[in-house]
């Protein structure tokens, strides 16, 4: 009897020691913050919460909902912005460097670059120009040494966490392929090994200036661009077969950590065509990482029938927006009003055939950029990159005369810095959601409000709304057991972070 109460003691005591461990374990819960970019003037500007509205629209948001893992943000070093990046002053170059890639700036995470010379090059250039050398003895990346790599350099310096940087070739040495030219034309079965080599010798070279490429795209729009500048042409099994017979195995020999990503062209129908091919052919299959998109078949759809097709056909694999920028167009200097303007046009305002003219209208550039990314990410994309980070009043350098727009423009002669709203609306995400950060679901009942959420690395959760319409609205916002009120401003773009913090003791 005596032992039979000594063993239901020791059972309450360590029922009571479960609870008081349960009720000892830490809480967690948030401070957050808002930021806001609008028409009206406002530019990544800290704003209050609790308005404490009599009516508003509900968002909770659902953080074990998860979804893909963010790779990053960011945009391209070409040699058109590292050389106006050149031109300007020390004092100058550094704003720019800082303002895309230190914490208090864009704090840029994922990045591109051009193997060879493309069409924001000063003219053409490639790494092995000597023609018929199959052995690459003259192979050099002197070309980049003087502008590019010094501009990564400094990027590097700023960057406390780093950044990835996907290489893209725009097309082979024109020796390789079988026009000899720098536009169109395919690369030459017999050249297919020595190509392949080519991608282990750059990646190389660059390891050796202590930069790392973390992927790279067989090739810039297989499709072409019309032969308009640097192209080359490839068929969906083509690239399969140049992948699993070449690249793939003299990557995984050379480089085994590269990440490869196929097609490289826009998101429309012809991606589920190039989804199928990469992923049906099982020897491809193992060699590609992922597939890398553009947004040029539209100023408004960013195709999310293809992006779920895609994903649900691979969903192990990655999707990277490699590239974006409001091409066709001059840039607007010291001009706000323009980018939160419906007056753009792109190439397919003219170039694009009569039955899909209607994808190509008009649009506001910040309302183009903002709601892109929402929608990328809404469908399981999982690195946004824009285009170039600079670019001058006349929207080049470039050798085409293909001019275009970046987020940053510069004044050469005067030493003078314009950050376009682009530069902020980019910021909105790429500041705030880190890489390794897992977006997480939303119950958005009416859908007024397009947004997107995602859970940090450190727990902090950032959600990034977008309201395109002329008229603010109250928004309550819930997350867990606390919900917080604010305003979304009329056409404006704002980023909510929930930062954790343990036992009321507020985050450094």
């Amino acid at each position: 009897m005596i032992v039979s109460r000594i063993n239901i003691f020791y059972v309450i005591l360590c029922i009571q020691l479960v609870l008081t461990m349960v009720s000892c374990e830490k809480k967690e819960m948030y401070q957050a913050k808002l930021y806001v970019t609008s028409a009206s003037g406002n530019q990544m500007q800290e704003i209050s919460l609790h308005e404490n509205f009599s009516e508003s629209e509900l968002i909770v948001l659902k953080p074990n909902e998860t979804f893909q893992t963010i790779e990053g943000f960011g945009g391209a070093f070409t040699e058109a912005s590292a050389q106006l990046l050149g031109k300007m002053s020390s004092e100058k170059r550094q704003l720019i460097i800082d303002a895309y890639f230190s914490e208090e700036g864009a704090n840029y995470s994922l990045t591109r670059t051009h193997i060879n010379s493309c069409d924001f090059s000063l003219g053409n250039y490639c790494y092995a120009p000597v023609e018929g050398d199959h052995n690459l003895e003259n192979f050099s990346i002197h070309e980049d040494m003087d502008d590019l790599i010094p501009m990564i350099k400094e990027a590097q310096k700023v960057s406390k966490d780093g950044f990835k940087i996907i290489a893209s070739p725009w097309t082979a040495p024109p020796w390789m392929k079988d026009n000899n030219d720098w536009k169109g034309g395919k690369l030459l079965k017999e050249n297919y090994q020595t190509w392949a080599q080519f991608f282990a010798k750059y990646i190389l070279a660059y390891n050796e200036q202590g930069i790392k490429i973390w992927g790279l795209t067989v090739e810039n729009e297989p499709l072409g661009n019309a032969n308009n500048w640097e192209s080359m042409i490839f068929s969906p099994e083509e690239m399969n077969s140049f992948v699993k017979n070449h690249l793939g195995p003299v990557l995984k020999k050379a480089s085994p950590d590269i990440k490869i990503l196929g097609y490289d062209q826009n998101r429309d129908d012809e991606m589920k065509a190039w989804t199928d091919a990469m992923y049906d052919d099982e020897v491809a299959r193992d060699f590609y990482d992922g597939i890398a998109v553009h947004w040029y078949a539209s100023t408004y759809d960013y195709f999310p029938q293809a992006l779920q097709y895609t994903h649900q056909k691979a969903p192990d694999k990655l999707i990277i927006q490699t590239e974006a920028c409001i091409d066709a167009e001059v840039p607007r200097w010291k001009d706000d009003e323009w980018y939160w303007s419906k007056k753009a046009r792109d190439w397919g305002w003219t170039w694009a055939p009569e039955d899909k003219k209607y994808l190509h209208p008009e649009y506001v550039p910040v309302f183009r950029y903002a709601g892109d990314i929402i929608g990328c990410l809404n469908n399981h994309v999982n690195g946004w990159i824009d285009w170039n980070m600079i670019l001058d009043q006349n929207g080049g350098p470039n050798w085409a005369k293909n001019w275009c727009i970046a987020p940053v423009i510069v004044n050469t002669e005067k030493d003078e810095v314009y950050f376009t709203p682009l530069y902020h609306t980019i910021a909105h995400f790429s500041k705030f959601i880190r890489p390794g950060a897992v977006r997480i679901g939303i119950h958005n009942p009416t859908k007024k409000t397009q947004l997107t959420a995602a859970k940090n690395p450190d727990g902090s959760i950032v959600v990034v709304l977008f309201n395109p319409e002329e008229t603010s609205r109250n928004i309550q916002l819930t997350l867990q057991s606390k919900t917080v009120e604010f305003t979304l401003f009329a056409k404006a773009i704002q980023t909510l972070v929930f930062y954790p913090f343990l036992n009321n003791q507020m985050p450094n």
